[in-house]
């Protein structure tokens, strides 16, 4: 299996769903600039993006789906086995997407990435207040659980806690939101966090 991507994007979000579910796989350092937009990769991921997955011959990209294929396939109850399970950790991974990466991804932009004379702290204002409310939505649906689920980790919190981890790089405090905080910890606080980490 192989892996296209560097740790320092999206492409993140798929390295720590290889390390959770322990498959054996070859990173192969593919950037987001020009390593992407080679005839060899668009051929891999016509979009020219990262991360792609070729596994046999499975070839896939969209981080999310590359998530919940290796959930499936390789994860055991890291992908749940009853339907409505199933239904709301695609839930889950959809609205990650939808209602925290519009406004954490311009967070990072204007707060880290872009040039300071290009960064602008309104779209930073704009966007910090506009993620209040979904975050708000998470916290309450960890108020009572240990995960999204219920009792287990499952990919419905990789996947969301692995766009949420964009706050922390993009200098943003969830600490207001305490049960998002204390979730947050217990995922990233997982051995297989560690090692993507540590990529």
């Amino acid at each position: 299996m192989k892996l296209y991507g560097v740790p320092a994007s999206r492409a993140v979000r798929s390295i720590w769903a290889a390390e959770e579910v322990g498959v054996d796989y070859e990173l192969v350092s593919t950037s987001y600039l020009e390593e992407s937009k080679t005839p060899e990769y668009l051929a891999i991921n016509p979009n020219g993006r990262i991360p792609a997955l070729v596994d046999g011959d499975l070839v896939l990209f969209e981080s999310m789906a590359i998530n919940l294929y290796l959930a499936k396939t390789y994860g055991g109850k890291l992908y749940p086995s009853d339907p409505h399970d199933q239904a709301r950790a695609i839930q889950w991974t959809i609205w990650g997407l939808a209602e925290l990466e519009p406004h954490l991804i311009p967070m990072l932009m204007h707060k880290v990435f872009l040039p300071k004379d290009q960064r602008d702290p309104a779209v930073v204002a704009n966007a910090e207040a506009a993620v209040e409310r979904p975050l708000g939505v998470l916290d309450d649906q960890v108020s009572d659980r240990e995960y999204l689920l219920g009792g287990d980790f499952t990919i419905a919190d990789l996947n969301v806690a692995g766009v949420l981890a964009t706050a922390h790089f993009a200098n943003f405090d969830v600490s207001n939101f305490e049960n998002v905080a204390r979730w947050m910890s217990r995922c990233t606080g997982r051995p297989s966090y560690a090692r993507t980490q540590a990529k």
